[in-house]
């Protein structure tokens, strides 16, 4: 099971963290990568950020290069993203996903990939 926590609402500028703790299994011995993705109504689920755990490999889309960034505490089983300078168009239901799959800096899995999701966390960016 994976549980996402902390959206909420901030003006355009601020920061948020999100979390996602797993439970029910290891990050990173049955599942090696972990993923967010984010989606607003009427358009498909986006891919925001992918995390290889054992060697931290990382993969951002080009929109939140340098205001985002992921990590992973595997004493806590949990999955960070932090996320700096948010814009309006960050707006989103944010979804945390695992699979044993892998990602790197120039490539990460699609949803349909991904075979176990939480069950998100709203993100609202506006002034």
């Amino acid at each position: 099971q994976l549980v996402e926590s902390g959206g909420g609402w901030v003006q355009p500028g601020g920061s948020l963290r999100l979390s996602c703790a797993a439970s029910g299994f290891t990050l990173g011995l049955q599942y090696y990568a972990i993923a967010w993705f984010r989606q607003v109504p009427g358009k498909d689920r986006e891919r925001v950020s992918c995390l290889t755990i054992s060697d931290s490999a990382a993969y951002y889309t080009d929109s939140v290069k340098g205001r985002f960034s992921i990590s992973s505490d595997v004493a806590k089983n949990t999955i960070y993203l932090q996320m700096n300078d948010l814009k309006t168009e960050d707006t989103g239901m944010y979804y945390c996903a695992a699979e044993r799959t892998y990602c790197s800096g120039w490539y990460a899995p699609g949803p349909e990939d991904f075979g176990s999701w939480g069950q998100g966390t709203q993100v609202t960016v506006s002034s």
